[in-house]
Protein backbone atom coordinates (compact mmCIF):
# COMPACT_ATOMS: atom_id res chain seq x y z
CA UNK A 1 0.00 0.00 0.00
CA UNK A 2 1.40 3.40 -0.97
CA UNK A 3 0.22 6.98 -0.65
CA UNK A 4 1.45 10.57 -0.76
CA UNK A 5 1.23 13.37 1.76
CA UNK A 6 1.56 16.94 0.58
CA UNK A 7 2.42 18.73 3.83
CA UNK A 8 3.58 18.18 7.40
CA UNK A 9 -0.04 18.59 8.49
CA UNK A 10 -1.16 15.79 6.18
CA UNK A 11 1.58 13.51 7.51
CA UNK A 12 0.45 14.24 11.08
CA UNK A 13 -3.19 13.63 10.07
CA UNK A 14 -2.25 10.29 8.51
CA UNK A 15 -0.45 9.37 11.73
CA UNK A 16 -3.52 10.32 13.73
CA UNK A 17 -5.70 8.03 11.59
CA UNK A 18 -3.17 5.24 12.15
CA UNK A 19 -3.10 5.91 15.90
CA UNK A 20 -6.89 5.67 16.15
CA UNK A 21 -6.73 2.26 14.42
CA UNK A 22 -4.01 0.81 16.67
CA UNK A 23 -5.27 -1.56 19.35
CA UNK A 24 -2.03 -2.37 21.15
CA UNK A 25 0.58 -5.00 20.54
CA UNK A 26 1.69 -3.51 17.22
CA UNK A 27 5.29 -2.87 16.24
CA UNK A 28 5.81 -0.24 13.55
CA UNK A 29 9.20 0.09 11.85
CA UNK A 30 9.76 3.50 10.24
CA UNK A 31 12.47 3.81 7.63
CA UNK A 32 13.47 6.98 5.82
CA UNK A 33 16.15 9.63 5.48
CA UNK A 34 16.33 12.76 7.64
CA UNK A 35 13.35 15.01 7.10
CA UNK A 36 11.02 12.47 5.52
CA UNK A 37 8.35 12.90 8.20
CA UNK A 38 8.97 10.00 10.59
CA UNK A 39 8.54 12.15 13.69
CA UNK A 40 5.48 13.95 12.25
CA UNK A 41 3.87 10.58 11.58
CA UNK A 42 4.54 9.52 15.18
CA UNK A 43 3.19 12.83 16.51
CA UNK A 44 -0.07 12.02 14.76
CA UNK A 45 -0.05 8.45 16.08
CA UNK A 46 0.34 9.77 19.62
CA UNK A 47 -2.59 12.11 19.06
CA UNK A 48 -4.70 9.24 17.69
CA UNK A 49 -3.81 7.11 20.72
CA UNK A 50 -4.78 9.95 23.08
CA UNK A 51 -1.19 10.17 24.28
CA UNK A 52 -0.24 13.66 23.16
CA UNK A 53 -1.98 15.84 25.74
CA UNK A 54 0.79 16.21 28.33
CA UNK A 55 3.38 17.82 26.09
CA UNK A 56 5.07 17.71 22.74
CA UNK A 57 5.93 14.43 21.07
CA UNK A 58 9.56 14.73 20.05
CA UNK A 59 12.11 12.37 18.60
CA UNK A 60 14.12 10.70 21.38
CA UNK A 61 17.40 11.02 19.46
CA UNK A 62 19.55 11.43 22.58
CA UNK A 63 17.41 9.64 25.19
CA UNK A 64 16.65 6.80 22.72
CA UNK A 65 13.14 6.00 24.04
CA UNK A 66 10.16 8.18 24.90
CA UNK A 67 7.08 6.68 26.49
CA UNK A 68 3.64 8.24 26.20
CA UNK A 69 0.52 7.18 28.07
CA UNK A 70 -2.83 7.25 26.32
CA UNK A 71 -5.55 4.79 25.46
CA UNK A 72 -2.62 2.45 24.72
CA UNK A 73 0.95 3.03 25.90
CA UNK A 74 3.23 4.28 23.09
CA UNK A 75 6.95 3.49 23.06
CA UNK A 76 8.82 5.76 20.64
CA UNK A 77 12.31 4.43 19.91
CA UNK A 78 14.93 6.31 17.90
CA UNK A 79 17.62 3.92 16.63
CA UNK A 80 19.64 6.61 14.82
CA UNK A 81 22.45 6.61 17.39
CA UNK A 82 22.43 2.87 18.03
CA UNK A 83 25.31 0.84 16.66
CA UNK A 84 23.20 -2.24 16.02
CA UNK A 85 20.53 -4.65 17.22
CA UNK A 86 22.48 -5.60 20.36
CA UNK A 87 22.15 -2.08 21.73
CA UNK A 88 18.42 -2.10 21.05
CA UNK A 89 18.08 -5.43 22.84
CA UNK A 90 19.99 -4.01 25.81
CA UNK A 91 17.41 -1.21 26.07
CA UNK A 92 14.70 -3.78 26.83
CA UNK A 93 13.22 -3.91 23.34
CA UNK A 94 11.72 -7.38 23.80
CA UNK A 95 9.90 -6.26 26.94
CA UNK A 96 8.56 -3.14 25.18
CA UNK A 97 7.18 -5.17 22.28
CA UNK A 98 5.58 -7.71 24.60
CA UNK A 99 3.80 -5.21 26.91
CA UNK A 100 0.72 -4.90 24.73
CA UNK A 101 1.48 -1.27 23.96
CA UNK A 102 2.43 0.17 20.59
CA UNK A 103 6.13 0.29 19.78
CA UNK A 104 7.35 2.56 16.98
CA UNK A 105 10.99 2.47 15.91
CA UNK A 106 12.45 5.32 13.87
CA UNK A 107 15.52 4.36 11.78
CA UNK A 108 14.46 0.73 12.07
CA UNK A 109 16.78 -0.20 9.21
CA UNK A 110 19.73 0.37 11.59
CA UNK A 111 18.49 -2.43 13.87
CA UNK A 112 16.50 -4.45 11.35
CA UNK A 113 17.76 -7.94 12.27
CA UNK A 114 16.13 -7.61 15.71
CA UNK A 115 13.04 -5.64 14.67
CA UNK A 116 12.27 -8.08 11.83
CA UNK A 117 11.99 -10.98 14.30
CA UNK A 118 8.73 -9.48 15.61
CA UNK A 119 6.99 -9.13 12.22
CA UNK A 120 6.63 -5.36 12.22
CA UNK A 121 4.42 -3.17 10.11
CA UNK A 122 7.06 -1.56 7.93
CA UNK A 123 6.55 2.06 6.89
CA UNK A 124 9.00 3.53 4.37
CA UNK A 125 9.00 7.30 3.92
CA UNK A 126 10.77 9.20 1.15
CA UNK A 127 11.06 12.74 -0.22
CA UNK A 128 9.24 13.37 -3.48
CA UNK A 129 9.29 17.18 -3.45
CA UNK A 130 9.81 19.95 -0.91
CA UNK A 131 6.62 19.14 0.99
CA UNK A 132 5.57 15.84 -0.58
CA UNK A 133 6.33 12.46 0.92
CA UNK A 134 5.74 8.97 -0.48
CA UNK A 135 4.76 6.57 2.29
CA UNK A 136 4.69 2.81 1.72
CA UNK A 137 3.22 0.25 4.10
CA UNK A 138 4.14 -3.44 4.33
CA UNK A 139 2.30 -5.91 6.59
CA UNK A 140 -0.47 -3.42 7.34
CA UNK A 141 -3.72 -5.30 7.74
CA UNK A 142 -7.05 -5.18 9.53
CA UNK A 143 -8.15 -1.89 11.04
CA UNK A 144 -4.82 -0.21 10.31
CA UNK A 145 -5.03 -0.98 6.58
CA UNK A 146 -8.67 0.14 6.57
CA UNK A 147 -7.81 3.43 8.32
CA UNK A 148 -5.05 4.16 5.79
CA UNK A 149 -7.41 3.39 2.89
CA UNK A 150 -10.12 5.67 4.31
CA UNK A 151 -7.55 8.43 4.84
CA UNK A 152 -6.27 7.97 1.28
CA UNK A 153 -9.79 8.08 -0.17
CA UNK A 154 -10.49 11.43 1.50
CA UNK A 155 -7.10 12.91 0.75
CA UNK A 156 -7.95 14.21 -2.74
CA UNK A 157 -10.91 16.19 -1.44
CA UNK A 158 -8.74 18.58 0.59
CA UNK A 159 -6.53 21.48 -0.48
CA UNK A 160 -2.85 20.71 -1.08
CA UNK A 161 -1.68 23.33 1.43
CA UNK A 162 -2.91 21.41 4.43
CA UNK A 163 -5.77 19.87 6.28
CA UNK A 164 -7.03 22.76 8.36
CA UNK A 165 -10.52 22.49 6.88
CA UNK A 166 -10.95 18.77 7.56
Amino acid sequence: MELMTRSEQETVALGEAIGRALAGGELLALIGELGTGKTHLIQGMARGLGAAQDGPVTSPTFVLINEYVGRVRLYHVDAYRLEGPGQLAALGFEEMVETGGVTVVEWADRVWPLVAVYGPIRIDLEHVAATQRRIRFENASGSLAAAVQVWRAGQDRWPAQGIADR
